[in-house]
This record gives C-alpha cells, structure tokens and sequence, in this order.
C-alpha cells in the first residue's frame, strides 16, 4: 500500500509481524535518512513500540513503519523491504533517488 509516495513490502509486513507476535506486541519500524556515511547521507533504521509525535505512519497488511517528515523528502518513491539472503537478513530500503551507494548499502548520495 502507498502512502506519501513510500511502501513497504508483503515481506518486511510479515516480518514486522513476526518480530511483533515474538515480542508480543506491536513492533514498527522507524526509518530515517541523515546525514554521514561513506557517501553522504546514510539510513538509520530501528525498531520502536511507540510512535513520536511527527512521525508519518505507512501501513500493510497490519505492519507499520514510520517515517518523519524530513526524511520522506529523501525516501520519495522507495519502497521498505526485508530480504533473507545467504548473506544475511535485514531490511532494505529501495530508494530510486540514490544516484550511487556504498558496498554496505546503508550509504547513499543523491
């Protein structure tokens, strides 16, 4: 589902949920963008039971993330995902915006 231009995925929903039901409560994701990084801006990502006052709330399949509305600026068009690789697993942002990123992929410049 779309809200302000950014989404979150079936899998980073169901992980969400996942995280949520071991916790045995609700679980978001907060997403931020600031600056730092290898490549000028970077991803702050963290899990939180509450949300702060500003924060703007995209939802799926009874999962949330949050986002502020400074970093929406940065995230427009993205699209929040978790994958599962042999690598490891963790959640992922899309960001069409980002000109180049760095190998770790939490760094970005636009």
């Amino acid at each position: 589902m779309t809200i302000l231009d950014l989404t979150l995925s079936a899998s980073a929903a169901e992980r969400l949920k996942a995280i949520s039901q071991a916790q045995g409560k609700p679980i978001m994701l907060r997403v931020a963008v600031e600056g730092g990084g290898c490549s000028g801006f970077q991803y702050q990502l963290d899990l939180v039971d509450s949300a702060e006052p500003d924060d703007l709330r995209i939802e799926r399949d009874g999962a949330a993330a949050l986002v502020d509305e400074m970093s929406l600026i940065m995230l427009k068009g993205s699209e929040i995902d978790f994958v599962d690789e042999l690598v490891g697993a963790e959640f992922k942002i899309r960001n069409p915006n980002a000109k180049s990123s760095c190998g770790c992929g939490v760094s970005f410049s636009i």
